[in-house]
């Protein structure tokens, strides 16, 4: 099928259908504004298709907005995941996947959603940089690098980072000296504590150190990661980089 979308001077966005058939979006997802062109294109289709039964609606997001905000964290706060899954639902689409979510209660929340793998991106990186030691950054990451590790069949080093005497401690549980070692993860906002397993990764002796994230936002730039980390890789599902630092792969 096919849909133009127009948005006026207001910030209002509109749909129309152009070609009728199945719907198949997909989105960024990382703005509110990404949803709402996305409810726009899936309401015009519905009043398309209000008496075909046979009609299917899919929507795919390569970066959901507000994943990392999974759960209430202070008593007071808005739980910011469950509205916008809220939203999605409303949409009623048949199914909607998301590559690599940050926790499974995207999942949980959103109804028809499954999940759309970071591996082969990994892979890519891994075969790249010739098996490297995979390094899971926090006990969060550990259970999906533990199973990327056993795909690739690739050592893995855990790690995690406590708070002793209020300041944070990066603990590194296992060998990584004279190794190169890729530190894998969904998502990197500013990358400071990326910067700092890096650099403790070195003090015990790694030779190099890569970063994989799949949702490369580095809003803070790349001039602090660039003091410990040799290269970064990840996807644009956020953003396009144009930066000799990052190997991006493209998913859209």
């Amino acid at each position: 099928m096919k849909y133009e979308i127009k948005k006026f001077k207001d910030g209002q966005v509109t749909a129309k259908i152009i070609e009728n058939g199945n719907l198949d979006i997909k989105i960024r997802g990382n703005s509110y504004e990404d949803l709402f062109r996305a409810a726009a294109v899936k309401e015009a289709w519905d009043a398309e298709n209000a008496t075909n039964k046979s009609a299917v609606a899919t929507l795919t997001i390569y970066c959901l907005i507000g994943q990392r905000s999974d759960r209430r964290f202070n008593k007071g706060e808005s739980f910011d995941l469950k509205i916008i899954a809220q939203f999605i639902n409303s949409m009623l689409f048949d199914k909607v996947s998301i590559l690599h979510p940050h926790s499974p209660i995207s999942l949980a929340l959103i109804d028809n959603s499954e999940k759309i793998s970071h591996f082969e991106y990994v892979e890519k990186v891994y075969n790249t940089i010739g098996n490297p030691v995979l390094v899971s950054p926090d006990a969060g990451a550990y259970k999906t690098t533990h199973e990327i590790a056993e795909a690739l069949n690739a050592d893995l080093v855990p790690s995690n980072k406590v708070r002793v005497e209020g300041a944070p401690v990066i603990s590194i549980q296992g060998n990584v000296k004279n190794k190169e070692c890729l530190i894998v993860d969904d998502l990197a906002d500013g990358g400071r504590t990326f910067k700092f397993l890096a650099k403790a990764l070195k003090d015990q002796g790694a030779t190099k150190v890569f970063l994989y994230v799949t949702h490369g936002q580095f809003n803070y730039g790349f001039d602090e990661l660039k003091e410990t980390i040799d290269h970064i890789y990840c996807t644009n599902s956020y953003k396009d980089i144009d930066d000799k630092f990052v190997t991006q792969f493209k998913v859209i």
